[in-house]
């Protein structure tokens, strides 16, 4: 059993993309620009946007973070979306999810301009994606293929089963596993919660790809002999024994289905920091295209 190791990868990721940035500087040309909107003050957001600025600066990157008070209008979010889209000097930016209930996510998506949208979230992105044509691919999915690339996880004509169908990540991945190339050409199936017999589709997959949020629940009796596992679920769970008090808990029954796969990501440590860093290098392409 190979673990998936999410951290050792987007470690060497980032070292690349730093050293990119640094031919960048020495040619005296301007460096990639990350901007990020945060509305509100949820505790598991400014986490997550906080550890996308510090990864900006460690690998050279630009970097400007946009706090909105919880009470911000959805007109004056629009204005501010039309703002980072018309600067120059933002090769790509990110509203970050939840949005208070007095906005509308889906127009504030749409608003975002597709060459700036780093998160692969505009409906014309996503398109592109469908049809295989070049694009920013969202950031966990691109992650996924990133890992069974580097790890040379065969995909060709393997049978594929998604759990969970977001348009974040279910949705992406069961199309991009079935894309022709590497990591590809693999017979999807994507299971959601209206699926009948789960278990039986689970035990003859050889990838699974679980983006349900569900803690533990995929179990050893789902799963056959030397299947691949790819966990993307994060929940905190209460654990009174942590100076937290909470641990971080995955879709998998990782202790015990872990005996039965070849390889498997680890939660956390695996999908989660592949997500910053495949953001960093979408960034990274951002500026490539502007620069055209």
């Amino acid at each position: 059993m190979t673990i998936l190791d999410g951290k050792k990868v987007s470690n060497d990721i980032k070292n690349e993309i730093a050293a990119e940035v640094q031919k960048i500087k020495d040619k005296g040309e301007k460096v990639p620009h990350l901007a990020a909107i945060i509305v509100g003050n949820d505790g598991a957001s400014l986490t997550y946007v906080g550890s996308k600025v510090k990864a900006c600066e460690r690998v050279g990157f630009e970097s400007t973070l946009v706090q909105m008070s919880n009470t911000t209008s959805e007109v004056e979010l629009l204005e501010k979306i039309k703002e980072l889209n018309e600067n120059p000097e933002i090769d790509g930016f990110i509203v970050q999810l939840p949005l208070p209930p007095q906005i509308n996510e889906q127009k504030v998506l749409l608003a975002v301009n597709p060459d700036k949208d780093v998160d692969g979230f505009h409906p014309t992105n996503f398109g592109k994606m469908a049809l295989d044509m070049s694009t920013f691919i969202p950031a966990t999915p691109f992650g996924i293929l990133e890992l069974l690339d580097r790890y040379g996880v065969e995909t060709k004509g393997k049978h594929t089963v998604v759990i969970g169908r977001s348009h974040i990540v279910g949705r992406p991945m069961s199309i991009l596993m079935g894309r022709k190339g590497f990591p590809g050409n693999s017979t999807v199936t994507l299971t959601h919660s209206h699926t009948k017999n789960i278990t039986q589709i689970t035990s003859q997959a050889d990838i699974i790809i679980s983006a349900l949020g569900v803690p533990n629940f995929l179990k050893a009796e789902m799963v056959k002999d030397d299947v691949v596992i790819i966990d993307v679920g994060i929940t905190r769970v209460t654990d009174e024994t942590r100076p937290r008090g909470y641990k971080i808990v995955g879709d998998v029954d990782f202790a015990n289905v872990s005996k039965k796969a070849s390889y498997i990501t680890p939660v956390p440590g695996g999908v989660g920091p592949m997500t910053i860093a495949m953001l960093l290098k979408n960034t990274l392409l951002a500026r490539e295209r502007h620069n055209i």
